[in-house]
């Protein structure tokens, strides 16, 4: 996929966030995912990010793959997930996985 698709899908979900009253102003647990045909090569690629701030799990797909999902606290912002999916694709595609995009949970507001 390319850089240029990455910043399109990223602008527009942001901007979707920030239109729905998201607090940019904390941090949350983003998920990054990626996808790969192998579960030995995924568990290796989740091993690599362990520690405080992060989470890593491997999880079988309905078609026989298997997803990597990287939980990561930070601030949504643009620089900072570009940055961190880079960082995810330079390790996963060299064993065989392809990024399948991040997500926040946005939490409603009390009497929402």
């Amino acid at each position: 996929m390319s850089a240029t698709f990455h910043e399109d899908v990223s602008s527009a979900v942001l901007r979707q966030m920030k239109e729905g009253g998201f607090d940019f102003t904390r941090v949350h647990p983003i998920e990054f995912y990626a996808i790969f045909s192998d579960r030995d090569k995924a568990r290796r690629a989740a091993r690599e990010f362990r520690g405080e701030s992060v989470n890593a799990q491997v999880l079988p797909r309905e078609d026989g793959g298997w997803h990597l999902q990287i939980s990561k606290v930070m601030y949504a912002t643009f620089d900072g997930i570009g940055d961190f999916e880079q960082d995810l694709e330079t390790l996963v595609e060299p064993l065989g996985g392809e990024l399948d995009g991040w997500g926040v949970t946005q939490e409603l507001g009390r009497g929402a």
